[in-house]
């Protein structure tokens, strides 16, 4: 799979809620985690951690929306429940992108939503807690970037095999030489 992501919360004040999304985005291979304006210390989130995801990958906190800092290139998706939104099924996942989570019990602040490149919605009647929403973004891109064998047709159908991957011959990039 080519690329990267992050996954983040913005407002979140469980630990125990920050600790299995921490743990989650270490089993599904994020690059980094954030944090904006948490409602606790970091150190609480030990509990919930068992994978002890902090010595793996990188987590940042940020005091404020206006302090996020993400890589160049890198469009930042909240995931939150707006008419607006686009429904995770029909969402074309960036390459290199970050997915910022709103608090229990709340949404994404319209300073967040504005800063979003993308606004993506989990359809469902109602709002899930974080550690779900976020397991459910991550796999979805993991469906769509990975490279996995079509499903089959019926339940009793095994699914096709891949095609073997082919690589092509080695390329030689030159820079052009410059003309006088």
């Amino acid at each position: 799979m080519r690329g990267y992501f992050a996954i983040g919360a913005e407002g979140i004040s469980k630990p125990m809620n920050l600790g299995s999304l921490l743990r989650t985005a270490h089993a599904f291979g994020a690059s980094f985690f954030f944090a904006i304006e948490p409602a606790f210390k970091i150190k609480e989130v030990k509990h919930s951690d068992t994978s002890d995801a902090a010595k793996h990958l990188p987590l940042y906190t940020f005091s404020s929306v206006d302090a996020l800092m993400l890589p160049r290139g890198c469009a930042l998706v909240g995931i939150e429940l707006t008419d607006d939104a686009v429904e995770l099924p029909s969402f074309f996942h960036p390459q290199a992108a970050a997915y910022v989570l709103g608090p229990e019990r709340g949404s994404l602040s319209p300073e967040m939503q504005a800063r979003c490149d993308h606004l993506v919605k989990i359809p469902t009647k109602f709002c899930i807690n974080v550690g779900l929403a976020g397991a459910l973004v991550m796999y979805d891109r993991q469906i769509c970037q990975g490279r996995f064998a079509r499903r089959g047709t019926n339940p009793r159908a095994k699914p096709e095999a891949l095609p073997e991957h082919v690589s092509g011959a080695q390329k030689i990039r030159r820079k052009p030489e410059a003309s006088e």
